[in-house]
This record gives structure tokens, C-alpha cells and sequence, in this order.
């Protein structure tokens, strides 16, 4: 009995530090900046000070990405397979969307700030964090099994989702650049939200199945965790917590996005970047921790976790921030630029290729791990070498 004040203390400790402290960290930041550090960005001219703003500005938005994914990863546990990666995966996904709407809406002019954004998450997602969950899974326990259904539907949505959105603009007539006219960017927004809403029907209701874990004998584990509706009523208090943290934890990363936009774009200019870094920095933001948490899936041998996970991210990438920018751009009357150049349409049609044969087959090894970790080497390359 007297050891159980000091472990309850100990709990209550690690919980502040896992599910509070980042909603703290992003929100002294935010009121640091409110109160006086802003003259610090409206007047950069020292690349150190501009370095350390960024490291402070990243750290603080990192950290509070983490702790977003903290509470998904509670509320996913309380909701099972596949709503358990959904809510992950949205939740990332919405970091993104608010991350580039924060830009548009209040930043400088940035027109393709949401297509080189999109291109390096579906690289950083479908080749680096895809190939190196495939290359740990192989390396540890030979060939993996996933439920093939599951990875055929969201490659079956991704594959037109993406040439809409950043092949087709170079094609089209209608404007000189290669930007939707209104009309077009109505459409496209219009059919890419449906297309989602259906693929979410059928993932979450009609062919659930698809997404779950294979089953294997001595899976007694797994249907324990299955879900039931009882086990939502009774988590149903911790579940309204971390809900309600998930979006105030949000929320100071969406108020910060602007500020680390203008540190961004002043490093790029001063070190004579590519302007395709920002999208880079953008996509490692929001898709570390989630990366993180496919590669352990991966590891443990749960590769249908990370298939759920990063095949999730790519298609919420397209199928949220294509029609959540191209809304933006028609309220402003900002056009935004889609369409890639020549060199980075091969690079994603290689990889949506590459990633149809991969997972068209229900088990994977280390050569398909190997062959996407070239490919996100080759776009790295061919950002400071095109």
C-alpha cells in the first residue's frame, strides 16, 4: 500500500509529460510570439538568429505534432481497427491542411506551395517511410503478410486522385500555367471529396474487413482487441479527453504555421535553396511521428498497421488538401500552381507504378523495401540536382 502513491504519482507524472506538456509547449510559444518575439521574424537579417527562431518554431511544432498523434493512438485504442489508423491518419493529414490553409490565407503568395507539399509527402510516404518499414519488417522476419483487398482499394483511389491533381493541370488549355480555371478547380475539388467519402464508406462500414489484420492461428490476442461498441462506452470519458486535447494540442500548430513559413522561405532565399525544400520541411513536420509509428508496426510484424497508415497518409493527402487548397485559391482568387514539371511526374508515376506491384501481391520482402528507398533517394537527388 505505501508504494501505491508514489507509482500513482509517477503515472499521473508520465501523462502530463506524454499528453499535456506539448499542448503547453505550443501554447507558451504561440504567446511568446503574441507578446513581442514576432519583431524577431518582421525584421530576419541574421541567418543565426533566423536559425535558432527555426529550431525554436520546428521544435515546438514537432512536439506538439507528437502529442496530436498521442491522443489519436488513445482514441484509436478505444475505437479498433481500421477507425484506429483513420483517426491517426487524420489527424496528421489535418496538420498538413492547416498548415498550408494558414499559408494561403495569411501569408505571402505561395502558389505552389501545396503542390511541392503534396509531391514530397507522397515521395517521403509511398518511397522513404514505405520502403524503410518494408526493409525493417524483411530484414526481421523474412516475408510480411498484409491483407491485399485493403492495399488494392487505396491504390485503386491514389492512382487517379494524384494524376488529377498534379499531372492533369500541365494538359489542360483552359489557363496558360498549369492551374485549373475556376470551373476545373470546382470540379476536381468536387469529385475528389466524393471519391474520399466513398473510399471512407467503404473502410470503415461496408468492407471493413479489407483493412484489418490477416488472420493467423494463435490470434487470440488480436480478437480481444477487436472492436465492440461496449468497450467505446466504457473508455468513453478518456476518449472525450483526448479528443478534446487532440484539437486544442492542434491548435497552436495552425497559429504557428505562418511564423515558420516566413523562416522558411528566408533560408531558402539566403542559402539559395530550392524552392521545393518547403514542401520537404512541411512533410517531415507532419509526417514524423507518423512515420515513426508505421516503422514500429512494421518491426512488431503488424504490417498491415503500417500499410493502413502510410497508404492512408498518401491518399488524405490528396483526397483533403487538393480540394481544401483549390477552395482556398477560389475565395481569395488566387490561382495555385499543380501541376509538376517533367522531371517530377516520372519520379511519382515511377512510384505509383512501383507501388501498384508492391502491394499487388499479399506479401512483401526486402527487395521491394530496397527498390522505394532508391526511388526517395533518387528525389532527393533530383531536388538540388534536376
Amino acid at each position: 500500500m505505501p508504494a501505491t502513491a508514489p507509482k500513482r504519482a509517477s503515472r499521473i507524472f508520465k501523462h502530463f509529460l506524454k499528453y499535456v506538456l506539448p499542448l503547453l509547449v505550443g501554447a507558451s510559444t504561440f504567446a511568446a510570439f503574441e507578446l513581442g518575439a514576432d519583431h524577431l521574424i518582421g525584421d530576419l537579417r541574421d541567418p543565426v538568429m533566423a536559425g535558432l527562431m527555426f529550431a525554436w518554431l520546428f521544435g515546438a511544432m514537432l512536439w506538439g505534432a507528437f502529442g496530436v498523434v498521442r491522443h489519436a493512438d488513445r482514441l484509436a485504442e478505444a475505437l479498433g481497427e481500421p477507425y484506429g489508423t483513420l483517426v491517426l491518419t487524420l489527424a496528421v493529414v489535418g496538420i498538413e491542411v492547416a498548415l498550408i490553409a494558414a499559408v494561403m490565407l495569411t501569408g505571402e503568395a505561395a502558389p505552389t506551395l501545396a503542390r511541392d507539399t503534396m509531391f514530397a509527402v507522397l515521395m517521403l510516404v509511398l518511397n522513404g517511410l514505405a520502403g524503410a518499414s518494408l526493409l525493417l519488417g524483411g530484414l526481421r522476419h523474412g516475408q510480411q503478410d498484409y491483407n491485399l483487398p485493403g492495399a488494392r482499394a487505396f491504390i485503386a483511389v491514389l492512382l487517379p486522385l494524384a494524376v488529377f491533381a498534379l499531372v492533369l493541370p500541365n494538359f489542360t488549355t483552359s489557363t496558360p500555367n498549369p492551374t485549373f480555371d475556376p470551373f476545373q478547380a470546382a470540379f476536381f475539388a468536387c469529385i475528389t471529396v466524393l471519391l474520399y467519402a466513398v473510399f471512407l464508406g467503404i473502410q470503415t462500414t461496408r468492407h471493413r474487413t479489407f483493412f484489418e489484420e490477416p488472420e493467423a492461428p494463435g490470434d487470440g490476442e488480436a480478437a480481444a482487441d477487436a472492436f465492440h461498441p461496449d468497450q467505446v462506452l466504457e473508455r468513453k470519458p478518456t476518449a472525450w479527453f483526448h479528443a478534446g486535447f487532440l484539437i486544442l494540442t492542434l491548435a497552436p500548430i495552425i497559429l504557428l504555421a505562418e511564423r515558420l513559413a516566413k523562416i522558411v522561405d528566408f533560408g531558402i532565399v539566403e542559402a539559395a535553396a530550392p524552392p521545393a525544400i518547403g514542401g520537404v520541411i512541411i512533410a517531415l513536420l507532419v509526417l514524423m511521428p507518423e512515420g515513426l509509428a508505421a516503422l514500429r508496426a512494421a518491426r512488431a510484424n503488424r504490417l498491415q498497421r503500417s500499410v493502413n497508415l502510410l497508404l492512408g497518409a498518401a491518399l488524405s493527402t490528396i483526397g483533403l488538401t487538393v480540394p481544401a487548397a483549390l477552395a482556398i485559391s477560389l475565395v481569395i482568387s488566387q490561382p495555385i500552381t499543380l501541376g509538376l514539371d517533367e522531371t517530377s511526374m516520372v519520379m511519382l508515376l515511377l512510384t505509383l507504378v512501383m507501388s501498384s506491384l508492391t502491394f499487388g501481391g499479399i506479401r512483401t520482402s526486402v527487395l521491394q523495401g530496397a527498390v522505394h528507398l532508391v526511388l526517395f533517394l533518387a528525389f532527393l537527388m533530383l531536388i538540388f540536382s534536376p
